[in-house]
């Protein structure tokens, strides 16, 4: 290898280790610093599309992904107020393009879990927890960090940096790199029930209700215990607060407004956030590199920001091995922010934006506009197909295959 100092990674989230581990299967020290004692195991994301189960597949860990998640082939998208479907959409039409022509609910806690005890066998890799990177420097030939741990601040020396903590990114900051976009002005509620809805939905656990007044999505995980639990999204109201939003009894209302039954829902985890659109001015600066939620955030529907970010990982930790190994000159790192940014722009905020735009949508013409379009490309095999390799993320991987150098 080119160097012997490790690769330093801010923050052990699942775009973090998966990021390690793609590293230390290359035999490359790795060095994860989480700013935690442990992963956060509050209710993230969790859908896995066919393209990042390709990534984690070649990492040997699909299988336990699939395992301890739930696969769901298909997607459906229902008008709220008739209660009728609109559209369903089915990944099986992509068998002859993927492996994995489904999308496997598993959580993000569970999968950054899983990769940390691979991270065990590989005695060049270390994830160390209470350890919140501060500061930075860079020099020709390495980054040193500021680390605050447990025992008091102390300096590392990597070879390279890269920042994945996350949507308030230290790592940015420090670099003084803008990040462009905004922020919607509700935020998103989730609520997590132990309440089955498989009677109603056993035939498809991913489900988005449109509605012009408050939209929502629904869908299944398997939980920690395996027995199942049902994920609700809400969009708040307009002034609104966080305390009004979490009551229980606006919780219950909003529930039963949407999925009325006898009794109250059981709620076993409420959680409240706000959600932006944004992407950092630049991905690299130097010996420094952002990914996943350090480099660009977006609304949840769909289903696409972790899988991006699980991208990036797998396509630096290529590009940074093929350095190291002097398999291609230094400046081929330059392709990660040249390649990485405009695909995150065209393939995941684009996507996610129209996403909510379509849920949302209160013009009644232009709701039955939207909606005829969308049955239209579902009852075509062709635009299904097209629709689907777009939604999976497969389209932008081929996309950055045809110019990889």
């Amino acid at each position: 290898m080119g160097s012997d100092r490790p690769i330093l990674i801010a923050g052990g989230g699942p775009v973090g280790v998966i990021m390690a581990l793609a590293l230390a299967q290359q035999n490359i020290p790795v060095h994860v610093l989480e700013a935690e004692a442990s992963v956060n195991d509050s209710p993230r994301a969790a859908t896995t599309h066919a393209a990042t189960l390709e990534m984690l597949a070649d990492l040997g860990l699909y299988n336990e992904v699939a395992r301890r998640g739930l696969i769901e082939p298909k997607f459906r998208i229902w008008d709220r107020a008739s209660r009728k479907l609109i559209v369903e959409f089915d990944f099986g039409v992509l068998r002859n393009d993927t492996r994995f022509p489904h999308v496997v609910q598993c959580e993000q806690h569970k999968l950054a879990n899983m990769t940390i005890e691979r991270l065990r066998s590989h005695p060049d890799a270390r994830a160390e927890f209470c350890a919140r990177v501060t500061a930075l420097e860079q020099f020709d030939d390495r980054v040193e960090v500021v680390v605050d741990a447990a025992l008091g601040p102390r300096k590392l020396i990597g070879s390279y940096l890269i920042g994945a903590d996350g949507g308030r990114s230290t790592v940015r900051k420090c670099l003084d790199i803008g990040f462009e976009g905004y922020t919607h002005p509700e935020r998103f509620l989730v609520l997590t029930t132990t309440f089955s809805f498989d009677a109603e939905y056993a035939e498809c656990s991913r489900n988005y209700f449109s509605d012009p007044d408050e939209w929502c999505a629904l869908f299944k995980v398997t939980g920690d215990d395996g027995q199942g639990l049902w994920r609700v999204l809400f969009p708040t109201r307009v002034n609104e607060t966080d305390e009004q939003a979490i009551h229980e009894e606006s919780v219950q209302g909003r529930l039963q407004r949407f999925f009325p039954k006898r009794g109250p829902y059981p709620v076993v985890h409420r959680n409240i956030y706000n959600v932006h659109q944004r992407v950092a001015a630049c991905f690299r600066k130097g010996r420094v590199f952002l990914a996943g939620d350090a480099a660009h955030v977006n609304n949840p529907l769909g289903g696409l920001g972790l899988n991006f970010g699980i991208h990036d990982a797998v396509e630096l930790a290529t590009l940074i091995g093929r350095v190291l190994r002097e398999e291609a000159p230094p400046d081929v790192l330059d392709q990660y922010d040249e390649l990485r940014r405009p695909l995150n722009i065209e393939y995941v905020q684009q996507q996610t934006i129209a996403n909510k735009k379509r849920l949302e949508e209160k013009d009644p013409a232009v709701r039955e506009m939207n909606n005829a379009a969308l049955q239209r490309t579902a009852a075509d095999p062709v635009a299904h197909r097209a629709y689907l390799l777009r939604a999976s993320l497969i389209e932008s991987l081929r996309k950055r295959a045809a110019v990889r150098g």
